[in-house]
């Protein structure tokens, strides 16, 4: 398993683990716990989601290791319930020296199309933390 390159305790209490982070491609591996699931015992859309973003934001830094990105906007689409143990794979698809356009999909243990997204995000230079632990995000 690889290290994401940040300390980002959201995803460790999910538990994605990193398989892949090169040459503008992501694979993280995610089996949802039984908090994560929804009411008819699946993962919920909103750990679905997170898994997305994550795929998403880590291909898009995946050459950039100097810079963090945030997400501008993403759209997903829900194709069927995401059951068992679960791949997230992201792709940059196109990049300007601030801003990466990035495709993921998740799938299921047999490989069906769970969900798929499509994302902007801002590349943002890494900071360090200020004297109070807080850290800075350029939003210009």
């Amino acid at each position: 398993m690889l290290n994401f390159g940040a300390d980002i305790p959201f995803v460790s209490h999910l538990g994605f683990r990193l398989h892949r982070m090169a040459g503008g491609e992501s694979e993280l591996h995610y089996e949802a716990l039984p908090e994560h699931l929804n009411s008819f015992g699946v993962t919920h859309g909103g750990a679905t989601m997170a898994l997305l973003d994550v795929a998403l934001a880590t291909a898009a830094r995946s050459d950039t290791p100097d810079f963090g990105v945030v997400t501008i906007e993403m759209k997903t689409s829900f194709m069927q319930p995401a059951r068992g143990p679960l791949v997230a794979k992201g792709r940059l698809i196109h990049r300007t020296a601030s801003i990466a356009f990035v495709e993921g999909t998740v799938f299921d243990a047999e490989g069906r199309v769970c969900s798929q997204a499509t994302g902007t995000f801002k590349y943002v230079r890494r900071q360090s933390a200020q004297a109070d632990g807080q850290r800075v995000i350029s939003t210009d």
